[in-house]
């Protein structure tokens, strides 16, 4: 009877052995799940990313906020518009993303997808089109429920930028971030740093480039869109200060035109009697008309205002043209004097006396000497005194100037002979007197032309080394300010 119960109850005990594999089995499968997955599948049910991340919505969610620039990619004077590439990070704390790390494992931290959690809808107030940013599709979340969103931004913004101190310009442009919907008792904004290490802090900027960091200011706003509203929003302001590197300019806009300037001011040493001094002042001036053409897509073009250098340009081609008119005055002036008259008394009192001593030049005895040398007319009268004589000394003899033509008639033929001499030598004379003459002339006119184109060219370099002297302190002041 036993022996027949023994093998009637061993289909039973096999059975309950198999059920008894399948359940160890099963929860060795159960068991062996990662911890990431059990860990995601847990936060992630009935979890809602459309909802603000907070039990009680009385609660404000603070997001704290961090920028570092890392590099100045274009400023667009024309436009107004600045693109940068910053490193943007906001951490903030979603109270239905906690957990215990001793029932995962001891996982403290993990990634979720961007997608599936809730963001806040943090913006720039000054963007002005979408920058080719790389999206990063996860964020970070740790136990505590501390979600940091860490992404690279390129920031195309709108800048109000100041061109008048080109290529020596500072320029100042904010960043301001704020909620776009949210009002400050929702959603405020904190700096995840302090102000000191945001200003100062050039660790990522790639400092090659046109312009370099200065610092970075932040500022904390509460604004109101409309009135008799208690309730504001909240806005963080970083303001970007950033400065030109100005050598590239200056070696190729400010020297080319010092240079011509320069060689400008030397063109004053050709003789003023020469015609080469207006072939070369046209030359620079042709010259500095190509450089203007060549430099004019090179300075940055508002419809506001124009840069100071410029008006250095302008004034450089002004003070060229002036140049080349006051060497046409001096060359018209010692030129052509046979069509000139004696230089006036009061002109020579005037430049000749005054105006040498005036300059300190070192030949003004000469000019008085050919002053007192020009001045005697009563040379020319005793030398037409002298023509009268010499055109009648045959007469001398009464009695032959009173002899009859008809007496003598080879004595006759004689005396037409001479007499036709002598007009001939008296109209040499009077041609050679006439030359000297307008030599004499020549030579006031041009000791005149000499006094006055070196009193101009002193006024000129005068003028010129002011205006020099005034740009280079306003740019110094400006690059060390």
């Amino acid at each position: 009877m036993n022996f027949y119960s023994f093998w009637a109850s061993v289909p039973l005990i096999f059975t309950a052995l198999l059920l008894s594999e399948g359940w160890r089995s099963g929860n060795q499968t159960a068991g062996s799940r990662p911890s990431l997955l059990q860990l995601s599948n847990y936060l992630m049910t009935n979890y809602s990313k459309g909802v603000r991340p907070v039990r009680d919505w009385r609660k404000t969610t603070t997001v704290a906020i961090d920028v570092m620039v890392y590099a100045i990619l274009n400023v667009d004077e024309k436009n107004q518009v600045l693109t940068t590439y910053i490193w943007y990070r906001q951490i903030w704390t979603d109270e239905f993303l906690m957990w215990n790390p001793k029932d995962f494992d001891d996982i403290k931290q993990i990634s979720i997808p961007t997608a599936n959690v809730w963001m806040p809808d943090i913006l720039i107030n000054e963007f002005v089109d979408v920058g080719k940013s790389p999206d990063i599709p996860y964020v970070y979340v740790d136990h505590e429920g501390r979600v940091k969103n860490y992404k690279p931004i390129q920031v195309v913004t709108a800048c109000s930028l100041d061109i008048y101190n080109f290529p020596f310009d500072v320029q100042n442009c904010t960043f301001t971030f704020t909620s776009w919907l949210h009002n400050i008792q929702d959603i405020n904004i904190s700096l995840w740093r302090s102000a000191e290490l945001v200003k100062y802090d050039r660790s990522v900027f790639m400092n090659q480039g046109e312009w370099e960091l200065l610092y970075v200011d932040t500022q904390f706003n509460e604004f109101n869109l409309e009135r008799g509203l208690s309730v504001g929003y909240a806005e963080m302001r970083f303001f970007l200060v950033i400065r030109r590197r100005p050598l590239f300019y200056a070696v190729s806009l400010l020297l080319p035109s010092i240079f011509l300037m320069v060689m400008d001011i030397i063109g004053f040493y050709l003789p003023p009697d020469s015609g080469e001094r207006v072939s070369f002042k046209i030359t620079l001036l042709l010259g500095y008309s190509v450089f203007l053409i060549i430099v004019s897509d090179t300075l940055p073009a508002t419809a506001i205002g124009t840069p100071l250098i410029g008006v250095y340009f302008v004034v450089c081609m002004a003070l060229l043209v002036i140049s080349l008119t006051e060497t046409i005055l001096i060359v018209r002036l010692v030129h052509k004097q046979d069509l000139q008259p004696h230089v006036p008394e009061w002109v020579k009192s005037l430049i000749l006396d005054k105006a040498t001593v005036l300059l300190c030049l070192r030949n003004k005895t000469q000019f008085h000497s050919m002053h007192r040398h020009s001045g005697t007319p009563d040379n020319a009268r005793d030398r037409k005194g002298s023509t009268v004589q010499l055109n009648h000394f045959a007469c001398e003899n009464g009695t032959d100037c009173e002899k009859p033509i008809s007496s003598s008639f080879p004595q006759a033929d004689s005396l037409l002979t001479v007499d036709n001499i002598l007009h001939e030598i008296s109209a040499i004379r009077q041609f050679l007197e006439k030359r000297d003459e307008c030599r004499d002339i020549a030579k006031e006119w041009l000791q005149i032309g000499y006094v006055l184109d070196v009193l101009l060219f002193r006024v000129y370099l005068l003028a010129v080394l002011a205006y020099g002297i005034s740009l280079g302190t306003l740019w110094s002041i400006w690059q060390y300010s």
